[in-house]
């Protein structure tokens, strides 16, 4: 890391490394398949199934998710007739990603990459979707989120966000931006209230902001009332 600060990516990355690596954390977070981790199981998201029954219907283009994990939501999309780009930092989570695709016969660009390192043409996507991604996003790096987001769509494509309910069952900080500094951590992954979503997505069309449905874990779908659903168009 470089010494001396000359634009605002030296800021930013000095500021990540305030934080844990992340790389190596996430290998080594999927590297047991067996963990009791609901979203380890290969079903979608109730709210993505949902979008697709009433805002999506009949639709198809090209969707980027980012942070897929194992790939269950990229792999959803794929069966929709989407194009997809699925990124994650995590070798081992796109391994079996990978798996997971092949065994459905379908295909879908896995990358291993910081999103923050996409090299994006403007304008390229229908759909932007993230589940569990944003939570783990710090402070510094959240307009430069944003202007990836912004930038991946096209003009009155969507984006969609699951994220963590403050002081939620499965994570959610309920610290400040500032704490995240002082502490030098996430605290696991940040909390967010529905009003605090509504401001850092303020230049965003607000479709609907809600609270995941509890889905029964022998259901087909995956859904835990501890994270937040929200739907927004460019």
């Amino acid at each position: 890391m470089k010494e001396t600060i000359n634009s605002y990516e030296d800021l930013l990355v000095m500021l990540d490394a305030l934080l844990r690596e992340p790389t190596n954390f996430w290998d080594d977070f999927y590297s047991n398949r067996e963990k009791d981790i609901p979203f380890f199981a290969n079903k979608p998201d109730e709210n993505l199934v949902g979008y697709f029954e009433n805002v999506l219907i009949g639709t198809s283009g090209k969707a980027l998710e980012l942070g897929c994990g194992p790939g269950r939501n990229a792999i959803y999309f794929a069966e929709k007739g989407y194009a997809v780009d699925a990124v994650d930092l995590s070798e081992q989570s796109l391994q079996w990603a990978i798996e997971r695709a092949k065994e459905k016969n379908l295909q879908v660009n896995f990358i291993q990459k910081n999103i923050f390192d996409l090299q994006i043409e403007e304008g390229s996507y229908d759909v932007v979707y993230d589940s569990g991604c944003f939570h783990h996003i710090a402070p510094h790096r959240r307009m430069s989120y944003i202007n990836l987001v912004q930038k991946a769509l096209k003009p009155g494509g969507y984006f969609a966000i699951t994220c963590f309910v403050q002081g939620g069952e499965l994570g959610g900080a309920d610290i400040t931006d500032w704490e995240v500094y002082r502490l030098r951590s996430l605290q696991g992954g940040l909390g967010f209230t529905e009003d605090r979503l509504r401001t850092i997505f303020k230049d965003f069309e607000e479709i609907e902001i809600r609270k995941m449905k509890e889905v029964d874990p022998t259901n087909e779908l995956f859904g835990i009332s501890a994270l937040w659903s929200a739907l927004f168009r460019k």
